[in-house]
């Protein structure tokens, strides 16, 4: 699983970004990047579960590691990506430990979890690698559950604790909504509960994740003691690459006036 779980571990901040327009070719790119991760979203990106096997197979080749945010924390949604290969799983707005178990739970076969067993899938190599992928799983398969409603910020410690559990990731657009003061990430009551966040996950010796988008934010999270850090999207990075063209030619075009 490209060794990033003993990096983190050991305190090392690994980047990741999004991958939101279910394609391919833009997560093949984005992987040679040399992003440390990605993930591919299915809770608001383009793709479908359709599309997640095919962006799995273009980051096979690449270092960059790849998890899937699924849509909710049933167990069929979770165990058809991990089946085709994805090295964790991503679950949206975990409320409390009960749900972070739920999550937990449909990551693992048993006897730590309940997930169903199938031989002749991707991630084992169709059925040539199963007793290795199994052996493994427990260490190497990613639990990161995102903390963005006010509910779960009245549960911390106890989700931190649950075991499986790798990384609390702060989801921005949502928390700040929750907590009426939306896209106002410098706000007191924002950074207050970034900062029961990151105490909960290190009490627990977990970490702490966050999405960002403007890479001049980089400094202040990492000062927090967050260390899975994302920014960014292919969405954003394809739009962005277009304007700033555009922006480059109407400059050069008005020279010629």
């Amino acid at each position: 699983m490209k060794n990033l779980k003993k990096r983190l571990q050991q305190g090392e901040t690994l980047h990741g970004c999004w991958l939101n327009l279910g394609s391919a070719l833009t997560a093949e790119i984005v992987g040679l990047s040399g992003f440390d991760w990605v993930l591919i979203d299915l809770e608001h990106g383009a793709g479908t579960e359709k599309d997640v096997l095919a962006q799995l197979q273009a980051l096979e080749s690449t270092s960059t590691a790849a998890f899937v945010r699924v849509e909710s924390a049933d167990s069929p949604r979770i165990s058809r990506v991990l089946d085709m290969g994805a090295a964790g799983v991503m679950c949206p707005k975990v409320n409390d430990a009960a749900e972070a178990k739920k999550v937990i739970n449909g990551l693992h076969y048993p006897p730590f979890g309940s997930r169903g067993v199938a031989k002749m899938v991707r991630a084992t190599a169709f059925g040539e690698n199963f007793q290795k992928y199994y052996d493994s799983s427990k260490e190497n398969l990613w639990g990161i559950v995102q903390i963005e409603t006010a509910e779960a910020l009245n549960h911390l410690d106890e989700i931190a604790a649950v075991e499986g559990v790798d990384v609390l990731f702060i989801g921005p657009a949502d928390l700040s909504m929750e907590l009426g003061i939306f896209g106002q990430f410098d706000h007191p009551i924002f950074i207050d509960a970034l900062e029961k966040i990151n105490q909960a996950a290190r009490k627990a010796g977990k970490a702490t994740g966050i999405l960002f988008f403007n890479p001049d934010d980089y400094k202040k999270y990492h000062d927090m003691g967050i260390r899975f850090i994302a920014c960014g999207a292919d969405a954003t990075f394809v739009a962005d690459g277009a304007k700033n063209m555009v922006k480059k030619l109407e400059a050069f075009k008005a020279t010629y006036k």
